[in-house]
């Protein structure tokens, strides 16, 4: 067996790479000569795009897991079909090596004319990278000691006419990882790990909610009224019933509405449409968790929230301490409990209290603009917001919000003025929103009054009045703790990602090329 020769940036073929910007002819040479291969296969009776790839196919990992230990050159006499994307070809007369890659990784083939016969040899040289091929053939090792697949039978199965990014530098431009995150997943391990890890954490979460008698449920997308959250929603038109529609900002009232039903715990865990800014950790779509559990409250969501962020984290990294920015997060310990005011009056260096009538002048001493509606509560929240929740690495548990900003939270059992709400905050990301839930509905009709006033005011994003859940609510609904977890937020933690427009396969951008 003949030793491969060592892979080298320089060495690759002539049309690996997508030509840089002012190489457009060079694109159209390349997508020209790739196209005649087409042809040419074609000519010759193969289809350059397969049907399929009947029978067993082999997850390259196991190979590995199996064979990794073998010495060099050797011969398992073991049988295997593979199949999955060349991202490496180097040809050399009747001898040649690909890396192919497939879902799980990347494994070499070993292709020579005395394995695949005079007859079909010929095929490796109408490859290209970027082809998705099938190969069937014995595990061995090259003399160098490299786990192959010396191939006996080669099929190609789809015919990339297109050239990928270049194997050695790839797509490094974020924004166009995101827009191109097809060939993004095919070029760099990083997305594929995005993919699982939110694959293995919805895992956990449906297993841990499931195991605990809570229900998934599924609630309308499209809704009358936008109402669970503080946030400008997007809005369309059903033609045959000529009404406007909302697409969704929250999951919460319509789970309620199950509460009032009898359906004591239930969770959703779907898409969520906020018509807002795009940044590191806000996209316009979104993933959420939410949970709610009668004759529950907000201490209640406290240790669901503790035990789903636990569980997910062993899911994804195989233990709850987890790396986070350059720092370990233990995210099984006990969570720290600290109050909105009581964050606020360290960070400003004084007492802060709703009643203050000079808290407009203490935001404009620490440089904080204020909207012309904001009361108080929406003041304190914009100081917190600002000063103390960039500021919590460690998990943390925020409690007691301004009744003014927590339009849905109960009333707080001891303190005038403020909710039983709480904000689950990792790494200065706040994961979500848990409450003791307001059951009284002629308190939620004040509460939603108030809205009222700032939406009159001009806060575009208060809550709407929405009389049929007041009625939901006056049918009786059991006293219970409800929780949302922004399921893209806790992946930023899980897997120490940039920001949560990594972990979204498809995110919003602004139109381009």
């Amino acid at each position: 067996m003949s030793d491969e020769p060592r892979p080298e940036s320089d060495a690759v073929d002539a049309e690996a790479a997508e030509p840089a910007e002012g190489e457009h002819g060079r694109l159209q040479e390349v997508l020209a000569a790739r196209r005649e291969k087409v042809e040419r296969l074609r000519a010759q009776g193969i289809e350059p795009y397969a049907l399929g790839f009947e029978g067993p196919v082999v997850p390259l990992v196991d190979i590995r897991a199996s064979y990794g230990d073998l010495p060099p050159a050797s011969e398992t006499g073991e049988r295997v079909r593979v199949a999955g994307r060349i991202v490496l070809l180097r040809r050399q007369g009747k001898l040649s090596f690909a890396t192919l890659r497939d879902r799980s990784g990347d494994l070499q083939l070993f292709l020579t004319e005395e394995a695949m016969g005079q007859a079909s040899y010929p095929l490796v040289e109408e490859l290209d990278l970027g082809d998705i091929v099938g190969a069937e053939g014995t595990v061995v090792t090259t003399k160098r000691g490299e786990l192959s697949v010396r191939v006996e039978q080669l099929t190609l199965l789809t015919k990339a006419v297109r050239p990928m990014p270049e194997k050695w530098h790839g797509l490094k431009d974020p924004e166009l990882q995101q827009r191109k995150r097809h060939l993004h997943l095919a070029t760099d391990p990083a997305p594929r790990f995005y993919a699982e890890a939110r694959a293995k954490t919805l895992r956990a979460i449906r297993s841990h909610l499931d195991a605990n008698g809570f229900l998934e449920v599924e609630t309308p997308v499209l809704q009358s009224i936008a109402g669970g959250a503080l946030a400008r929603p997007f809005v369309t038109h059903h033609r045959a019933l000529d009404v406007d529609l909302y697409l969704r900002i929250s999951l919460e009232l319509y789970l309620k509405r199950l509460l009032v039903g009898g359906l004591e715990r239930v969770y959703e865990i779907g898409h969520n449409f906020r018509n807002e800014g795009i940044d590191r950790t806000h996209n316009p779509e979104f993933t959420m968790l939410e949970v709610y559990q009668a004759y529950g409250d907000y201490f209640t969501m406290m240790e669901l929230t503790q035990d789903l962020v636990r569980e997910t984290a062993i899911a994804v990294r195989g233990t709850a301490v987890v790396p986070f920015r350059d720092r370990e997060l233990d995210l099984a310990a006990p969570w720290k409990r600290i109050t909105v005011l009581g964050s606020v009056s360290e960070a400003t260096g004084e007492e802060i209290t709703l009643e203050r009538a000079d808290l407009p002048a203490i935001a404009e001493k620490h440089g904080v603009s204020l909207q012309p509606s904001w009361g108080p509560g929406a003041i304190v929240l914009e100081l917190y917001e600002q000063f103390v929740e960039p500021t919590l690495f460690e998990p943390t548990f925020v409690v007691d919000f301004p009744r003014e900003v927590s339009p849905l939270a109960r009333p707080h059992r001891t303190q005038p003025g403020l909710t039983e709400h709480v904000d689950p905050v990792i790494g200065g990301v706040e994961l979500g929103t848990g409450y003791s839930e307001l059951t009284d509905p002629a308190e939620q009709l004040a509460k939603f009054q108030l809205q009222q006033d700032a939406r009159a005011a001009g806060d575009e994003e208060a809550h709407p009045l929405d009389m049929d859940f007041i009625e939901a609510l006056e049918q009786g609904m059991p006293p219970a703790g409800g929780l949302g977890i922004g399921i893209d937020r806790l992946l930023v933690v899980l897997t120490d990602a940039h920001s949560l427009r990594d972990l979204i396969m498809f995110p919003h951008h602004r139109p381009g090329t």
